[in-house]
């Protein structure tokens, strides 16, 4: 069984009948604030890494920043939106797309026009679907206030 197969069969067990009651009740909504505090542990793991030349720090980290993915994805399953490997799918299929020049044998004269390029590719995915970034400054200012959150939480202010 493949290490990732594992890691969704725990989380399967820890949201089941007989698993853990915390872990049965988190919803997307209430894992937001883990999300965000993993993903600041995982720039920590990075500039230690940087520092120290340490990897097991950002190894830990990226573990625990997968958990939260594979959490939604569980939970996004239980509710029949999608499985983790429609995510898993999902990206791996974006960058193929968005690397052309890797997978389809593409020539670009310059990097200049390799990223003209990827930004067209880009904006051509995302036709019809422009409304979603109305609502990232609300999302930056929440993942804000989050991260405040986490850092009194741990004691750093």
């Amino acid at each position: 069984m493949a290490e990732i197969d594992r890691l969704k069969e725990i989380v399967k067990t820890l949201r089941g009948e007989n698993g853990c009651p915390w872990d049965r009740a988190q919803t997307h909504e209430s894992l937001k604030a883990s999300v965000i505090e993993e993903a600041a542990e995982v720039v920590c793991g990075i500039n230690i890494l940087e520092e120290t030349k340490d990897p097991e720090n950002l190894k830990e980290e990226l573990g625990d920043l997968l958990l939260q993915i594979m959490f939604h994805a569980v939970m996004a399953e239980e509710e029949g939106l999608f499985t983790f490997d429609d995510v898993a799918k999902g990206i791996s299929d974006k960058m193929v797309r968005r690397h052309p020049h890797v997978f389809s044998g593409v020539k670009y004269a310059s990097e200049e026009e390799m990223h003209e390029a990827w930004a067209k590719l880009k904006k051509e995915e995302k036709a019809g679907k422009e409304w979603h970034e109305d609502y990232l400054p609300d999302a930056f200012k929440e993942a804000t206030q989050l991260i405040k959150r986490a850092e009194e939480r741990k004691g750093y202010r």
